[in-house]
């Protein structure tokens, strides 16, 4: 039986993982312990994860998706499925569960990124409804010294 809760920070040893054996998942100092329990402590309700209560009543952490608001718009950070469990609409009730937890506060309209290469995710979010922006560029600066915030 899979069950989504509220991530919460006991949890990210466990999503860290998964997070790492995904293929495509661009992760940087800014997904340390600490910048992660700050992101959930600011964004409360909208991350979760998925859990796997198999026959042996071992409970195994299976998906998670990051999510978080500015107060105007939502943006996916990270979503991640373990490759044994794909296919099993997991990552979209993942989906759902962060786009209805959005709305419930007001925010309509979710935003995120996917490598241009990353066909894949590119897909699996076309076939929930997003669309690519391509008239906009996105742009970034760092203010710091180390490159891989």
């Amino acid at each position: 039986m899979i069950i989504l809760r509220e991530m919460q920070l006991k949890d990210y040893e466990e999503v860290i993982s998964l997070w790492q054996q995904t293929e495509s998942m661009s992760l940087r100092d800014c997904d340390s312990k600490e910048s992660i329990g700050y992101y959930l402590e600011r964004n409360a309700g909208l991350s979760f994860v998925a859990l796997d209560q198999g026959n042996t009543h071992q409970t195994k952490l299976i998906g998670a998706v990051l999510v978080g608001t500015d107060g105007r718009r939502g943006y996916l950070q990270h979503l991640a499925v373990s490759q044994a469990h794909r296919g099993q609409k997991i990552g979209y009730q993942l989906v759902e569960k962060s786009i209805g937890a959005l709305a419930e506060i007001g925010i309509p309209k979710t935003h995120l990124f996917v490598h241009q290469d990353n066909l894949k995710a590119q897909a699996f979010y076309e076939k929930l409804g997003w669309f690519a922006r391509d008239e906009i560029r996105m742009y970034s600066f760092n203010a710091s010294s180390n490159e891989n915030v």
